[in-house]
């Protein structure tokens, strides 16, 4: 089917080469005579452009207006001077005149719908050529609009960090630290987003790519991190942030607090469908969280920016120690506002 469409495209064709082009018309003509005067015993009396009018109609559609014309006139005369009586002259008998204002009438017809055709169709192309082109503008400034706030993110969250080593209380250090770290985070997330145009992202690949970016930037080598993730899953663009963000609150927290005293250990995330909703869980075997842990009472600022995250998804975030370890789950996302199986 593309093919046949961009066959159409094309069409005329031999627009650079007219002489083929009405050579070949001249043979469609004397095809279509030399058709008609093998067919003239089957055929009945009153039917002289039968095998004319298709010469015709495929000259004006292959090479255009001009060796459609000349294919009219042409297969006119042939059929005139052989198929019509007196045969083999031009005489003007009773009915000719008739005859051939019937064929002049269909065959202008059939010149001018192919000629329209073709100029409706050389409009389009046009008007598709245009359309890419600015289609092609728009991905491109799309993506360097991508990497300039990338950059400006990461750019702000270099200069917090610069400003923190100026700052003498402790809370304010730290909090100042939380937020560079935060803002370095969203502009490689940022960049992650790259070439989106709005479509879904392959939620397993999104995930893995980030928890490898989160290891590596870790600074602990000998702590592995995995990705449980079902393929079949995609995640709008809009989402992506906030989800990372809470992905990456739960493994800062494993090596920070979790692997304080360890150089090794195991982070598992997981992301799976339970019917209408999405899931995700991050487990570690680290030292855990205490049993009397209360996400809701933490004054950590990353975690309460990830508790904020999770409402605004509509989702329920919980901490609770795994027996070893710390298990963060992000529960009962709605499939239908964040992923969608393919």
């Amino acid at each position: 089917m593309n093919s046949y469409h961009r066959t159409l495209e094309h069409l005329p064709l031999l627009e650079k080469r007219r002489a083929l082009a009405y050579a070949i018309t001249l043979g469609f003509c004397v095809a279509a005579w030399w058709l008609r005067l093998v067919l003239d015993p089957f055929f009945p009396p009153g039917f002289p452009y039968l095998t004319f009018f298709p010469a015709v109609i495929l000259a004006s559609f292959l090479f255009g207006r001009g060796p459609g014309i000349l294919a009219a006139v042409l297969c006119g005369l042939l059929a005139w001077y052989f198929f019509i009586p007196p045969f083999h002259s031009f005489a003007l008998a009773r009915g000719t005149a008739v005859a051939l204002l019937f064929y002049v009438g269909v065959v202008t017809v059939d010149i001018l719908l192919v000629h329209w055709m073709q100029i409706a169709n050389a409009r389009l192309m046009a008007e598709r050529e245009r359309s890419a082109g600015l289609a092609a503008r728009t991905e491109i400034l799309f993506e360097e609009l991508q990497h300039r706030v990338s950059n400006n993110l990461q750019m702000v969250g270099a200069m917090l960090s610069l400003q923190r080593r100026g700052v003498a209380d402790g809370e304010a250090k730290r909090a100042i630290g939380d937020a560079a770290a935060k803002l370095q985070l969203i502009g490689r997330i940022q960049r992650r987003l790259y070439g989106s145009r709005g479509e879904p992202l392959a939620l397993d690949a999104f995930i893995t790519a980030l928890v490898e970016d989160l290891a590596e930037s870790g600074g602990k080598p000998g702590i592995r991190h995995m990705v449980e993730a079902n393929s079949a899953l995609l995640l709008p663009p809009d989402r992506a942030i906030p989800l990372a963000l809470i992905v990456a609150e739960g493994i800062a927290n494993a090596i920070e607090h979790g692997f304080a005293d360890r150089e090794s250990g195991t982070i598992l995330v997981q992301v799976f469908a339970e019917g209408d909703r999405l899931s995700l869980s991050i487990r570690d075997d680290g030292a855990g969280v205490a049993e009397s842990f209360d996400l809701a009472s933490v004054d950590s600022l990353g975690l309460r920016i990830a508790r904020s995250l999770a409402q605004g998804m509509d989702a329920e975030l919980r901490i609770a120690p795994a027996h070893p370890g710390t298990l963060v789950e992000l529960r009962n996302i709605p499939i239908d506002a964040t992923a969608q199986p393919v």
